[in-house]
């Protein structure tokens, strides 16, 4: 809004648009480590990609001719301001996007290179493995603190040119930290595009023709058993690595004769006809594994998991638009320190950082004791943890909105006037605390689900998933801005996300929707999950220890 001329809305579509590009583009990342490069190399690569994006929106902060001029604020009476157009639109948007690019690559390949580092067939590597996704989020969190204090304070006091300067540095300095442990890594060798093995199997299953009546069945030409999947997380793991040295580096090779799948499983029997009864004039082309089969239905299984995570991640969203922009029209002094609206964020990843550590160390062996399993608590209960406190935040956030504009009425401030309501911004505090907790609960729950339970061929490309759930709830943020305004804006009535000002929004009543929404995504989740059955063999009980 400062820098670039646009206004409330249009900066908070921007900032979703860039962000939902960002985490969408992890699946490329996971992709490409999966079919053709290791997750090490994609590492490297795309660190040097967002350096580079980083480095344009460095030389155009510092750069005059590359800004737009600036414009008067509303409350020195002048223009309005011209969003930003033109070749500076055009290095601003490269900047942007070459950073997201960069920052896709590293989300698509670093949770799948640090989670294949334990070893899977032992209680303790998975244990450590759950410990892993627990502080990979606490070390995202512990980056934001800084990126949310330091520096922002540089950017609001310095520049721009000095946060952009200060990312630049931080990403280069990360590659040689991260290759220091080149001796020690493994590495998955990559086994080609996961793709592909999920189209020849649909496209066998759509050709084959039924034989016999028994195509869509599971049944086994000698005696008929069939796998079956647990109603819960096991601790067993798939035992299909193959270790091998190559070089400093211990690389992994995928092998289906490790512990091949001998008969197709129940779910999803449609798909065991493309084993059962081959395609008659592409049978060799579209000859099919049942280990392949198996994979494939995992992989549908675990999509609508994924879907309902999007609704929470719309949520999620508004942390960094709506939220912030609450946020500056407070009171936003602690004693004589003013702290900057972007800044706010400080609040969830702080109890993030506080709370981690907690749940892996105090709440987790407490439900290994309870439970008697591995896990403790499982990956969908922990997700459908987050899921609820979404709901609470929306409905916090609309309380504190009514609470905002009730001071603003009162005091005569509904007109933008440029300074803030006497009212704190602690009251905002809340709605973060909620949404940070969910993010805990929910982004490590995720990665950790699509990791176990993704075949070992398609793991990384799975545990993208977890930031393609937040780039679509970052699109359906938007989406919902834009649908809201259409509905609402109807018979010449004022949008509810319009105005001179925030005063003039009706942000309560959007989040309201966003509450309803929420509540209805939560009970779709809480079907899936009551009838999903993990992809392991069985529950590993723990031994009990006398307290």
């Amino acid at each position: 809004m400062g820098s670039m001329g646009y206004s409330p809305s249009q900066s908070a579509t921007a900032v979703t648009s860039f962000m939902g590009t960002a985490f969408l583009l992890a699946l490329l990342g996971g992709f490409l480590s999966d079919a053709f490069l290791t997750t090490y190399t994609v590492y490297i690569a795309s660190a040097f990609v967002e350096l580079t994006g980083l480095v344009i929106l460095t030389v155009q902060a510092r750069t005059p001719s590359l800004m737009p001029p600036r414009c008067a604020s509303p409350g020195a009476g002048g223009a309005a301001c011209e969003p930003v157009s033109g070749a500076k639109k055009a290095v601003l948007l490269a900047g942007l996007y070459l950073t997201a690019l960069g920052v896709g690559g590293i989300k698509g390949s670093l949770p799948s290179h640090g989670a294949e580092q334990f070893d899977e067939r032992a209680p303790r590597g998975r244990k450590a493995r759950s410990t892993f996704f627990n502080y990979f989020v606490f070390c995202l969190s512990c980056g934001a603190l800084v990126a949310v204090t330091f520096a922002v304070w540089v950017e609001d006091n310095r520049g721009w040119e000095w946060g952009f300067g200060i990312s630049s540095v931080a990403i280069l300095l990360s590659v040689p930290l991260f290759a220091a442990g080149s001796s020690l890594y493994r590495n998955k060798l990559p086994t080609g595009s996961p793709l592909t093995t999920i189209a020849k199997v649909l496209a066998a299953a759509a050709l084959a023709r039924r034989r016999g009546g028994g195509g869509g069945g599971a049944q086994s030409s000698s005696n008929g058993a069939v796998i079956d999947r647990a109603p819960s997380p096991a601790g067993s793991a798939d035992d299909m690595d193959e270790y091998c040295k190559s070089g400093d580096m211990e690389e992994i090779s995928i092998s289906d004769a490790a512990s091949p799948a001998a008969e197709p499983s129940r779910e999803l029997a449609l798909l065991n006809r493309a084993v059962q009864c081959q395609p008659p004039r592409h049978g060799r082309r579209l000859a099919c594994t049942v280990q392949e089969v198996e994979d494939v239905k995992v992989v549908l299984m675990v999509l609508p998991i994924f879907l309902s995570t999007i609704m929470l991640n719309c949520c999620l969203a508004q942390l960094s638009t709506f939220s912030v922009e609450q946020a500056a029209t407070m009171d936003t002094r602690v004693g004589r320190l003013t702290v900057p609206p972007a800044s706010l964020p400080v609040f969830p990843v702080t109890f993030i950082i506080v709370l981690a550590p907690v749940y892996d160390h105090i709440i987790v062996p407490f439900a290994r004791r309870v439970t008697g399993t591995e896990t403790g608590i499982t990956h969908l209960q922990r997700i459908g943890t987050g899921l609820v406190m979404s709901v609470v935040a929306m409905a916090v956030a609309a309380a504190v909105e009514v609470k905002r504009k009730d001071v603003a009425s009162r005091s005569g401030m509904l007109e933008d006037s440029g300074k803030p309501l006497p009212i704190t911004f602690f009251w905002i505090a809340f709605q973060y605390l909620f949404l940070g907790s969910a993010d805990l609960f929910t982004l490590a729950g995720l990665l950790e689900f699509f990791f176990s339970e993704a075949p070992p061929r398609m793991r990384s490309l799975a545990t993208s998933l977890s930031w393609a759930s937040l780039a679509l709830g970052y699109y359906l943020s938007s989406v919902l801005v834009s649908v809201v305004n259409s509905a609402t804006g109807r018979g010449g009535h004022r949008p509810w996300l319009q105005g001179a000002s925030l005063n003039h929004y009706r942000l309560e009543r959007f989040y309201w929707v966003m509450c309803v929404l929420s509540s209805i995504n939560y009970l779709f989740f809480l079907f899936l999950a009551v009838r999903y059955k993990y992809r392991n063999a069985g529950v590993i009980k723990v031994m009990r220890t006398s307290l």
